[in-house]
């Protein structure tokens, strides 16, 4: 007797693998959330919105997307590290995802160890931007309009640790002049900062920028990457104008909550992937200046591992920190 009852729960066992086997092999069975952790319009948004219509067709199922913006994307990221992990919860954030927990210390909840990396969507250029009617003309006036009034002049940026923020800190600390950093929330609000006059200069997201200035709204004066952008030929890199491997972006990545089944998330990855061949996507995007990426889980969990590291650095030297 002791034999045969002994045996249930791995009789048990066996019949529940087939069908957790199933269960994963059917999904989705319903919408799949996709919760975007910045605002509508930016650098995040966009990406998603264009891969969307690829991305349900693979699934066979709609994704609802969700803005769910605050504290650097620390609010939507917390909302989806916290889901169940059965892949109908998913985020979209931004580059500031990987070095959060350096900047506020407070968070209820650890991005590397509660977010399984899925794939980088894209890679954004940022452009350093003025208001065009500013005095500068190009990159080496803005430096030198820096370095004679130390630590006075406002710059802007998208949050606190987001590439907005963490490119002009790196050419402010290899230029050796200071500025006055203004947080917003989000690109939208930082380019209309700028726009008010409320800061100088800002290193935008290629979507919130590009329309204005080829409205002469505003003035381009560098490009982060190490490439001109084809959309903005004629403004230089960061690198022509006197620092060499000058070479930052802010970039997409696509996460599920942590235990999020392997099938699942293989099968979200082939989703994203198509999402960033899709052409309309890509033509939109180029149209931006955005680079499709379209990365496997296994090259985004490196790619994201590298980031953490070398910016973590840059925030512990320069002290960056939410006040």
């Amino acid at each position: 007797m002791t034999h045969r009852f002994g045996r249930r729960p791995l009789i048990a066992a066996a019949l529940a693998a087939p069908l957790a086997a199933r269960a994963q092999s059917d999904w989705p069975s319903r919408p799949v959330r996709v919760v975007i952790s910045w605002p509508p319009g930016g650098g995040a948004d966009i990406p998603m919105r264009l891969a969307a219509p690829a991305m349900q067709q693979v699934l066979g199922q709609p994704l609802v997307l969700e803005n769910r913006a605050g504290a650097s994307g620390s609010v939507g990221a917390g909302v989806v590290a916290q889901a169940a992990p059965d892949g109908y919860t998913t985020l979209a954030d931004t580059a500031g995802g990987s070095v959060n927990h350096l900047l506020i210390p407070s968070l209820p909840y650890d991005f590397a160890k509660q977010l399984t990396p899925i794939s980088q969507m894209v890679r954004s250029p940022l452009v350093c931007v003025v208001r065009a009617d500013h005095p500068s003309r190009d990159l080496p006036a803005l430096i030198e309009r820096l370095r004679a009034a130390p630590g006075q002049i406002p710059y802007a940026s998208s949050g606190v640790g987001t590439a907005t923020h963490l490119a002009p800190a790196l050419l402010l600390r290899r230029a050796g002049v200071t500025a006055n950093h203004v947080s917003y929330r989000g690109g939208a609000a930082s380019i209309a900062g700028i726009l008010a006059g409320d800061a100088e200069f800002v290193f935008s997201t290629l979507p919130s920028a590009t329309p204005l200035i080829h409205e002469g709204r505003l003035r381009g004066l560098a490009v982060s990457i190490a490439q001109r952008l084809p959309n903005l030929p004629d403004i230089p890199t960061v690198q022509e104008q006197g620092y060499p491997d000058f070479d930052v972006a802010d970039w997409l990545g696509f996460y599920a909550p942590a235990g999020t089944p392997a099938p699942v998330i293989a099968r979200l990855a082939e989703a994203a992937q198509a999402g960033m061949r899709d052409p309309n996507a890509v033509k939109r995007l180029g149209e931006i200046g955005m680079i499709p990426v379209g990365s496997s889980p296994a090259e985004f969990a490196a790619f994201f591992h590298d980031q953490r590291t070398r910016m973590g650095a840059l925030i512990l030297a320069e002290g960056i920190k939410v006040e």
